[in-house]
């Protein structure tokens, strides 16, 4: 089975669009709200995600940007060892509902460790989860408040996020696992 594409470019703007709407919806008090983004893909959605705020609601959202390298459970069994870059929260995050942005929802455990993360740099009163693509088969019980797509995988499958700023365009790709 090729690679196929299941969201273009023109798609990923719609989501992110219509995500934004739905954080503007829930969330009233902009100077309150915190957008996150995990590395590496959730980085550059939450600045777009921003954008779109501003373009109409004419609204300033911090956006910060976290590395959840050290918090993953998985440590001690990866191969290779992580990349860790230096998450950047440019706000105080106590008090503050939290949007933290993730390119794919899979198993649930990026998004434990990222709420671990979190716990370094405050209390917030809020955290809630947006992504581009929710794929199913979660080991924990996490589910997203703003999903571009649900895409329902098989097991052999996997979900790539392709992004202008990271892989020079922007595509989610579906791609049957190696074996």
């Amino acid at each position: 089975m090729p690679n196929k594409v299941i969201m273009s470019e023109e798609d990923i703007k719609r989501a992110l669009t219509r995500i934004a709407h739905e954080i503007v919806e829930r969330n009233k008090e902009y100077d309150s709200l915190v957008l996150i983004g995990m590395f590496t893909r959730g980085a550059p959605l939450a600045r777009r995600i921003a954008i779109k705020i501003k373009e109409f609601e004419q609204a300033e959202i911090s956006v910060g940007t976290l590395d959840i390298g050290l918090y993953r459970d998985d440590f001690s069994y990866l191969e290779l060892v992580p990349l860790l870059r230096p998450s950047n929260i440019p706000t105080d995050i106590v008090g503050k509902c939290v949007v933290l942005i993730d390119d794919v929802l899979h198993t649930g455990r990026s998004i434990r460790a990222a709420m671990d993360a979190l716990r370094d740099f405050g209390r917030p009163q809020c955290i809630q989860l947006g992504v581009l693509v929710d794929r199913g088969h979660r080991e924990i019980p996490i589910r997203a408040d703003y999903v571009g797509k649900n895409l329902p995988t098989s097991k052999d499958e996997e979900i790539e996020v392709r992004l202008k700023e990271v892989d020079g365009k922007d595509e989610v790709v579906i791609i049957k696992k190696r074996e």
